[in-house]
């Protein structure tokens, strides 16, 4: 059977709302990026790609994996019949002080960051503090919605906060806006607005039930989101690292976040399987199936593999030009440039594949020091000599490359000692909910 095929079967009921959710926000993404780089001078633009940027890695990796444990909690609840009242409310506290910490640090060194990230922006960097606010409201919404298996909210957020930022980037060109503020508040609105909303779903569904403890919320949060932001610097850091290094390149960071954006198509697609691999993966260890395991994540590997070569080459061959067009990008980047960026992103979907292989083998501190590896072979090859664009495009390749590697090596030490106690039971409460198995 074709992996796709088998991959596509393994999706619980609901996913095709959450796919075409992603779909029409991944899209949105590409129209807000182009909308803004035909409406806004190039030093504009550059400010707004830098916060684009922060947003969807430093912003993910906080939060998401709020929404991580959330989704596994409340669906183990909800095999038991318990209500995820109790979980929804420690969990926002606990997000509210994730939030207040970030947004702290920010206000007290505003000046210095604005003047790293922004050119002295202090209204970008407000607008950044927002988009964080909006992105965890979202994030701890999504993750009961997703527990519960309300995959049709999910799905009509994700969905609304797409169609909004489309909408509300074509009200900025029409209107004229040619302010990098106006297209950066976008960030903060639709998905605020979304959540709106979505939120009665949410409220209704978050019935009474037992307390829950914190060490049981927060038990694995610190290194999944250690390992989750080591790996979103990875997929962004190209673009900040030519703001840090050379700040008054805004030609090359706008080309190359238009280009970055061209070379994660895959990553967008990808999305709407994670979870069912997740869950599928989960199953299969707890049932001490290893070779299904195995063959699963070979299958997994094959599928992003031939993912990233469809919409890869592509962007190779027609990426300059189809920048120049689309976001009105300036011609500093050659094809070589974007060889290693698509080379990257397949390695960042091998090591995502790979990755939730050890999550479910309870092996956190390998995903993470494998992260960390990726993260300083690239921060090495960043700083070698030689014309920075090109630099920065090989570092994405090199370190993610060297992830996967290490994740290899990790999972060579075969699955066949005992599951850790407890994770059998939460794996299949989990695939239950899913209905995976």
């Amino acid at each position: 059977m074709d992996p796709t095929a088998k991959l596509r079967r393994a999706l619980p009921p609901g996913t095709q709302a959450v796919a075409i959710g992603t779909a029409i926000l991944g899209a949105a993404s590409y129209l807000h990026l182009a909308i803004a780089g035909h409406s806004l001078p190039i030093r504009d633009m550059a400010g707004v790609s830098v916060l684009w940027t922060i947003v969807t890695s430093v912003g993910i990796g906080l939060f998401f994996p709020v929404e991580q444990e959330l989704t596994r909690i409340v669906a183990a609840r909800a095999v038991r019949g318990e209500g995820a009242g109790p979980v929804l409310r420690r969990a926002a506290l606990l997000t509210g002080g994730i939030l207040a910490a970030v947004l702290g640090v920010m206000g007290a060194a505003a000046r210095p960051v604005a003047g790293l990230l922004f050119h002295g922006d202090l209204g970008l960097l407000a607008a950044l503090g927002t988009a964080f606010t909006a992105m965890a409201c979202c994030y701890l919404t999504r993750g009961v919605l997703a527990g519960l298996g309300r995959f049709g909210a999910y799905g009509t957020q994700l969905g609304l906060d797409g169609g909004l930022r489309i909408l509300l980037a074509l009200g900025c060109a029409v209107l004229g806006l040619h302010s990098a503020l106006a297209f950066s508040l976008i960030l903060t609105a639709a998905p605020l607005l979304a959540l709106l909303a979505t939120l009665p779903a949410t409220v209704r569904a978050a019935r009474a039930g037992p307390p829950i403890g914190w060490s049981e919320l927060v038990g694995g949060l610190g290194l999944l989101v250690c390992s989750t932001l080591l790996a979103q610097w990875m997929v962004s850091a190209a673009v900040v690292s030519v703001q840090l290094l050379q700040p008054a390149a805004v030609d090359l960071v706008t080309a190359l976040l238009s280009a970055l954006v061209l070379a994660r198509v895959p990553i967008f697609v990808f999305g709407s399987l994670q979870a069912s691999l997740l869950s599928g993966l989960a199953a299969y260890a707890a049932q001490g199936r290893h070779a299904a395991f195995g063959a699963l994540l070979r299958k997994a590997a094959l599928v992003v593999g031939l993912l990233s070569l469809t919409l890869g080459l592509p962007a190779v061959v027609l990426g300059p030009w189809l920048i120049r067009l689309l976001f009105a990008a300036p011609p500093v980047l050659t094809r070589w440039g974007f060889l290693w960026l698509v080379l990257g992103t397949l390695c960042y979907l091998l090591a995502m594949v790979l990755g939730q292989g050890l999550i479910v083998l309870h092996r956190h501190r390998t995903q993470l020091a494998c992260w960390a590896l990726g993260a300083a072979v690239l921060t090495a090859v960043t700083l070698l000599p030689g014309g920075l664009g090109a630099r920065v495009c090989l570092a994405y390749a090199a370190g993610t490359a060297v992830t996967v590697a290490g994740m290899l090596a990790g999972l060579r030490r075969r699955p066949g000692g005992p599951v850790p106690e407890g994770a059998a039971e939460r794996a299949l409460d989990a695939a239950a909910v899913d209905g995976s198995v």
